[in-house]
């Protein structure tokens, strides 16, 4: 869908090299400071222009201790420390590994249908239907986290229904808001009956402006076709990353793509070399790209973006 950035910043880093940032350290200082934005493309301060090819698909901080607690990523862990104790880790995809850890005690299974900070890797569908029917047996919950594969991403409206498989709660943010600021958990009426007044609020909970964004989102989402266009857009870029020499594998779906490279590519380099030609994307892991344009992405700045991706691999 189409995003739009408005900071009031210096352009790069370097420009800022001895001021202060503005944003809190949670990151690092950005590589660049866009100013402006209209469908894919994005301005920095000096008018450079650049494709986005990645929708700001991981700039939201983590929405408690809890939250972060039930990341599989210890690094994140670390600074935190001590974690709220009561989640357990086990292999993405290991269904044995699941049912081991799966005992009277455990009162819910949360799992991402496409994994998305650990490198856009995507659950095949007979694990997905299989942890429904173990958590079905077991009588655990069943919670798919659609922050970032909601809202059409994959080529379907939520990720879960490429396994035809149907949760019990759904996490979803990012796409939602197409910007606006908004997460929301959808669970079976059964399920949220748990809760009575009192139990859990939030300021900004039900908030008119980020309803009525969401609202606006999903009617234009609905007249554009956003899942066929999602589906349509990610073969074609597929296709044609697979042609490319150095690129060794293309995993995802829809236009939530991982680039991998292997050895033959650091893939952070990559990212800064596309950066500084005018493409946004970002290094998901030491030897992999994530690309996940708009939804509204034209073939052109496809081609565009692949072209670049070319000359800088090289």
């Amino acid at each position: 869908m189409t995003t739009s950035h408005a900071f009031s910043a210096s352009p790069t880093v370097a420009a800022m090299a001895g001021a202060h940032c503005p944003f809190m350290p949670v990151f690092g200082a950005p590589q660049v400071m866009f100013v402006r934005g209209e469908g894919t493309q994005l301005w920095d301060a000096s008018g450079k222009r650049y494709l986005d090819f990645l929708s700001g698909i991981s700039v939201t901080s983590r929405r408690t201790l809890a939250a972060l607690a039930a990341t599989g990523q210890p690094a994140k862990h670390e600074p935190f420390q001590p974690m709220p104790e009561g989640f357990v880790h086990v292999p993405f995809g290991d269904l044995s590994a699941l049912s081991a850890a799966v005992d009277g005690s455990v009162a819910a299974v949360l799992v991402e249908c496409v994994q998305g900070e650990g490198g856009v890797i995507p659950a095949s569908n007979e694990w997905l239907q299989g942890v429904r029917a173990l958590c079905t047996e077991r009588g655990a919950l069943l919670m798919v986290d659609e922050v970032q594969t909601g809202f059409a991403r994959t080529g379907d409206w939520f990720a879960f229904q490429h396994a035809g498989v149907q949760p019990d709660v759904v996490m979803l943010a990012k796409a939602m808001g197409n910007g606006m600021p908004v997460g929301a958990l959808w669970a079976r009426r059964d399920i949220a009956s748990v809760f009575k007044p009192g139990d859990h609020g939030s300021t900004y909970s039900g908030t008119a402006l980020a309803t009525a964004a969401v609202c606006a989102v999903i009617e234009v989402m609905r007249e554009i076709d956003a899942p066929r266009l999602a589906r349509e857009k990610g073969e074609y870029l597929t296709t044609q990353l697979r042609t490319m020499p150095k690129v060794h594998d293309v995993r995802g779906r829809g236009l939530l793509l991982g680039v991998e490279f292997g050895a033959a590519a650091d893939a952070k380099a990559v990212q800064v070399e596309l950066l500084a030609r005018g493409l946004v994307t970002n290094a998901v892991t030491a030897t992999a790209l994530r690309l996940a344009p708009p939804i509204t992405v034209t073939v052109d700045e496809i081609d565009e973006a692949l072209s670049l991706l070319r000359e800088v691999l090289a």
